[in-house]
């Protein structure tokens, strides 16, 4: 069911842009409550570097109260709902249209948009319900995706891009700025080297990211032994831990008894090759 949203309730960073909304239309679950809003924009003439780095990057933030806001485009923006769905992360689309299936902008993506929803997020729009898109639309839209979100990664974006108007309203914001680097010789990479050239932060994996959001990096732990060099129970673990979990499920999981499980853990804590946080245990390499 599609909702109205009334400015008392926009998120916290949207109700400060002097050019907010009067009200949106939503469907689904509004962000969650503490998380980082990452806004993850760029090109529709993607590259497989530039799937491939947005994937990477948005697998890396799995487990951290973070929820990853696109445009529901095609090319790098749908990469991103997608990647942020298969990490377990909350995901909110912005169209540049109203939110009827009818309507909804590409229509190539309806099914991605009720994944989304499916999975507790959700679809955002200030236009009408039965609104088409225009060229005129997505200007508007990219305010209120920079206007709410904490800070703004552009992946792959030529000079000329629509994609840099997003970055520069964030910028005028008062909002964070990332940008991936790409190969030099292509056109895609323009728009992300400028902004890096201006000041953008250097965005080059999902560390980077946490920096910026205000996260402790995970590579500040140095890993202090070889990981061929760990005994059978701690490889168990390492195995385990591909994605993270719990430290009750990661025992559970390890079929060692507690006393053994408990005593691996800290060893591989001291060895710096795990870290807890957030309620969950995570590698740290």
């Amino acid at each position: 069911m599609i909702q109205d949203l009334l400015p008392d309730k926009f998120p916290e960073l949207l109700k400060e842009i002097p050019d907010p909304p009067t009200r949106l239309r939503y469907k689904g679950e509004l962000p969650k409550e503490g998380n980082k809003l990452l806004a993850i924009v760029g090109s529709r003439k993607y590259s497989s570097y530039g799937r491939e780095t947005c994937e990477s990057i948005i697998s890396g933030l799995s487990g951290y109260p973070v929820t990853i806001v696109s445009g529901l485009a095609l090319g790098i923006d749908s990469f991103a709902h997608r990647a942020a769905l298969k990490a377990g992360l909350q995901t909110i689309a912005i169209p540049g249209s109203g939110l009827d299936r009818k309507v909804l902008h590409p229509h190539s993506h309806v099914n991605l948009a009720d994944e989304i929803v499916e999975a507790r997020g959700c679809l955002m729009s200030e236009y009408d319900d039965t609104m088409p898109s225009g060229a005129w639309a997505f200007p508007k839209r990219n305010r209120i995706m920079a206007g709410m979100c904490h800070a703004t990664i552009v992946i792959e974006a030529e000079m000329k891009s629509g994609t840099l108007i997003t970055s520069r309203l964030a910028t005028e914001y008062n909002r964070e700025v990332g940008a991936v680097p790409g190969p030099v010789d292509s056109p895609t990479s323009d728009g992300p080297h400028m902004l890096i050239r201006l000041g953008a932060a250097l965005i080059r994996n999902s560390n980077d990211v946490l920096e910026l959001l205000g996260f402790q990096r995970r590579d500040e732990h140095p890993v202090l032994v070889d990981i061929n060099e760990l005994n059978d129970e701690e490889k168990i673990f390492i195995k385990i831990l591909e994605n993270p979990c719990s430290r009750d499920e990661l025992i559970r999981r390890s079929k060692l008894n507690t006393g053994m499980a408990s005593a691996t853990l800290s060893l591989l804590e001291i060895k710096g090759l795990i870290k807890e946080e957030l309620g969950e245990v995570r590698k740290t390499f």
